[in-house]
């Protein structure tokens, strides 16, 4: 990462605005194989990779020949692009970075480049292997891009650098296979107990009912209670795959309990944990009322309001 650039010597693709950087951080670089690769992802939603970072990436020094515009990487794609690789406007695009600050930097201006840039930096690079075009010295880099491209064939750049950054988080299009293949089993798992007798008596007694632990009363709002109360606070789509993966037999009867396809090194551990917590709030509870105000408060879900009312399910 380069400090505080000089935007009159350099011209930028973003005019010399300096964009913000909103996710990503040094402590989470992009991962391929053994490369680590500064990432971020801007304001404006760019994907970008910090200049230091593709010089590490294709292990090339990032020393600067003299004159403003004479950088090592953009001499090397004039290069292939003057002996007829193929290049794709790199050495023009390498030479209008992006400015922006990265977060807590303290007020440090760095360049950047839209991570897609690597991928067609490797394509050029190795096309220029291909016809002979590179030093014996130069080698090494091509040996580094084949090694990233391969990582590229893998899973996309942008996605790449959407995980390391943490962006997934707020993307609309959520990688909701990766979460249910982290809670939801491939095999049915063999019934064990999970829900403590606690946790019904509780809500027994906060409900006002009868407590009787072989035969509870109401067992179809039992169970609406329990979804809205647990398997509706796991990640988004859980409940709807346990529903898939365990439907209905017969009104208000399933055939297994969901907690049987939840897995147990991630599944099991989070419902336990989570059990623990709402037992917790209603033994501070001296009513539904007070019970209903706490737990909104603590496990606010998407598109709930703190009004809610756990009674409408009744209804």
């Amino acid at each position: 990462m380069k400090e505080n650039p000089d935007a009159s010597v350099l011209e930028s693709k973003n005019g010399g605005r300096v964009l913000k950087a909103i996710y990503g951080s040094v402590k989470s670089p992009l991962r391929i194989a053994d490369v680590e690769i500064p990432c971020y992802v801007l304001e404006d939603g760019t994907r970008i990779i910090a200049q230091r970072g593709i010089y590490k990436a294709i292990n090339m020094s990032s020393g600067r020949k003299k004159g403003p515009n004479s950088d090592r990487l953009e001499a090397l794609v004039k290069k292939i692009d003057g002996q007829g690789a193929p290049f794709k406007n790199l050495a023009e695009r390498l030479g209008k970075p992006i400015l922006f600050r990265p977060p807590q930097a303290g007020g440090i201006v760095a360049f950047g480049y839209e991570a897609t840039i690597l991928a067609d930096l490797c394509d050029a690079v190795l096309g220029a292997r291909k016809l002979g075009l590179l030093h014996q010295s130069q080698l090494h880099i091509a040996e580094r891009c084949e090694i990233l491209v391969r990582g590229f064939a893998r899973v996309g750049i942008i996605a790449l650098v959407d995980e390391a950054t943490g962006y997934q988080k707020v993307r609309d299009r959520d990688e909701l296979h990766r979460i249910l293949a982290a809670y939801i089993s491939k095999e049915l798992l063999p019934w064990a107990k999970r829900f403590p007798d606690e946790f019904y008596r509780e809500l027994f007694r906060l409900k006002g009912w009868q407590f009787s632990p072989p035969s509870p009363k109401r067992p179809g709002y039992v169970g609406k209670l329990t979804n809205e109360l647990v398997y509706e606070r796991m990640p988004q789509g859980v409940l709807e795959e346990l529903r898939s993966r365990n439907p209905t037999v017969r009104p208000g009867q399933r055939r297994y309990k969901h907690h049987q396809f939840l897995t147990e090194d991630i599944g099991h551990p989070h419902l336990e944990r989570h059990l623990v917590a709402v037992i917790t709030l209603m033994r501070a509870s001296k009513n539904w009322s007070q019970f209903k105000r706490l737990f909104l408060a603590a496990f606010p879900k998407l598109g709930d309001q703190l009004t809610l009312d756990l009674d409408d399910l009744e209804e």
